[in-house]
């Protein structure tokens, strides 16, 4: 299963906090070290589909509210499966940023 850096920071920032329940807004301080950091509101949208996808595969659980058309999440929590995969994200060594020639 492929994941990306935001979706891994994702998890790794749930999996460091001590509550069950973490607000979504936790994870906007990725962009935070960025050179080119996009706008706020590409930032929202950018966090939000990153959610959503990692709830489809089943390794989030969403709170919030659900309305015919839309879906709002405030809140998440790790699932059993969420929990093995950062474990294995987190055993894995980090690659340094060498510079090819």
């Amino acid at each position: 299963m492929k994941i990306s850096n935001l979706q891994k920071y994702i998890l790794k920032k749930i999996w460091h906090t001590n509550k069950i329940k973490v607000s979504r807004y936790n994870f906007n301080s990725f962009y935070h070290n960025k050179k080119k950091d996009p706008k706020k509101n590409l930032q929202i949208k950018i966090i939000t589909k990153s959610i959503e996808r990692l709830i489809n595969r089943g390794l989030l659980t969403g709170f919030g509210e659900k309305t015919q058309y839309k879906l709002f999440i405030n809140k998440v929590k790790l699932t059993p499966l969420g929990r093995k995969i950062t474990k294995k994200i987190l055993g894995e060594q980090i690659k340094l940023p060498f510079k090819k020639k």
